[in-house]
């Protein structure tokens, strides 16, 4: 079986003098282009409109001036930080035969002044030379993001939507912020007969709610009422795809996770789309992609750790830490509940801090459990 590439180095070799380098700081405004040109001395640098026509027009008038200079120019290696535009410039681009990354921000060592000059120019200047050791081969200079495709970015969505929508707890805290003022305290705003119960609500005083509340309350009611609907939506077409396409690779995935007690549908979906669909190393690098790693301090006799390094998926990440509440709970007779109680049984402080450990376990647990079938010891499934 041959070894993933981590993305941590390149595995072509390097021709300089016949590969154009170009990095790309991107806003929202301009793009900053900084390239290395073969056969020539200066490193220019170039600020555009966002543009991918006007990028591919510089690449081209670049190649011109190498070919004038003596140069052939059989590479072309672009490269720009992970960041809002997303990844659609490195499709787009190695649609067009131009070999693109995207560069990890956090993979890219910064200087440790407390006021370090920070411009666009000096970033690209940085870019070009942790690009250049990648591309040499030298391990560590920077880490490049995997660039999903269209379908990949798009099966993201459905889960992350729904995130979005559960979150309603503005709306009926503002409701129930709302009636306390009036000194009702016992009304529910999520219960299915909430509307028809708010035309009887009255004040401690014997009074109807006044009509400019009562107004926006049925408003809000009726946003919350839209959110709910939102969410079932999402989940009904979720669950319609399940059925249509069992034998996917990610369905399938989905529906193995479910299986075990104590994993939702939504909680299966989640880790499946974020972490467990891709092609990660080892089992260390399944808990570093997740933020479940920890951040140790050592320098001559000192030795701590400075909690956890976050610096993964968040979404991940949380949603292993509720998983490691709920898997103590329907899997209590699984080796990992039994080695969790272990640890804490004299230490009631530290179940908070031993959930995180249990969360990396269950995580590399699952993920074992998708890419070669083991089933975690002691977990129980449902029929299948």
């Amino acid at each position: 079986m041959s070894e993933l590439n981590d993305l941590s180095r390149s595995l072509t070799s390097l021709e300089q003098d016949k590969t154009i380098i170009a990095v790309i700081e991107m806003s929202q405004s301009s793009w900053l282009v900084a390239g290395i040109i073969p056969g020539i001395e200066r490193h220019p640098l170039k600020k555009l409109e966002p543009s991918e026509e006007e990028l591919v027009r510089l690449l081209m008038r670049w190649r011109t001036e190498a070919t004038k200079n003596g140069q052939t120019i059989t590479r072309f290696a672009v490269a720009f930080e992970a960041g809002r535009d997303g990844f659609w410039l490195a499709r787009w681009l190695r649609a067009r035969d131009i070999e693109t990354y995207v560069i990890h921000p956090t993979s890219v060592a910064v200087s440790r002044e407390h006021r370090r000059a920070k411009t666009d120019r000096l970033d690209t200047g940085l870019l070009k030379r942790v690009f250049i050791g990648w591309l040499r081969g030298e391990p560590d200079h920077c880490h490049m993001a995997a660039i999903p495709t269209l379908a990949e970015e798009d099966a993201k969505r459905p889960n992350r939507e729904r995130e979005g929508l559960v979150q309603r707890t503005r709306i009926v805290n503002r409701m129930k912020s709302c009636l306390a003022r009036f000194g009702i305290r016992k009304f529910k705003p999520t219960l299915r007969k909430a509307p028809e119960r708010l035309a009887t609500l009255g004040t401690p005083e014997g009074v109807p709610l006044p009509p400019n509340t009562l107004l926006e309350l049925r408003r809000d009611m009726a946003r919350l009422r839209f959110v709910m609907d939102q969410i079932k939506e999402v989940e009904e077409a979720r669950a319609q795809r399940l059925e249509q396409a069992p034998q996917e690779k990610t369905h399938a995935m989905v529906r193995l996770i479910a299986r075990v007690i104590g994993v939702g549908i939504e909680t299966a979906d989640m880790l499946v789309h974020e972490i467990l669909s891709r092609q990660l190393r080892d089992r260390r690098a399944v808990a570093r992609y997740a933020g479940l790693t920890g951040a140790p301090d050592e320098s001559g006799n000192k030795r701590r750790e400075k909690g956890l390094a976050k610096a993964g998926n968040a979404r991940v990440r949380r949603g292993m830490i509720q998983l490691a509440w709920r898997f103590l709970v329907f899997q209590k007779d699984s080796a990992l509940a039994r080695w969790y109680r272990t640890r804490t049984e004299s230490a009631g402080k530290k179940r908070k801090t031993m959930i995180v450990a249990l969360a990396r376990k269950l995580l590399i647990a699952l993920w074992r459990l998708v890419t070669i079938g083991e089933v975690p010891a002691g977990v129980v499934l449902r029929a299948a």
